[in-house]
């Protein structure tokens, strides 16, 4: 969480293979939380071990964990 209050949610998974069932997650924990006490997510991602980094369609990032660094 950032000082302005903007927030965001990550899930971390090993493989490509697993980003469908994560991205499953984070939208079924934005439905659950109270959106009035902290306000909507600024983003949703899923970083996972390789592959390439992407938007999908429900606007979730997907990205892989050399695109964060070194």
């Amino acid at each position: 969480q950032l000082r302005d209050g903007r927030w965001g949610a990550i899930e971390v998974k090993l493989g490509q293979g697993q980003v469908e069932a994560a991205a499953a997650g984070l939208l079924r924990f934005r439905q659950q939380i109270d959106t009035r006490r902290t306000g909507e997510p600024a983003f949703l991602a899923v970083v996972c071990g390789s592959g390439y980094g992407y938007r999908r369609g429900d606007g979730i990032a997907v990205v892989p964990v050399g695109a964060l660094g070194p």
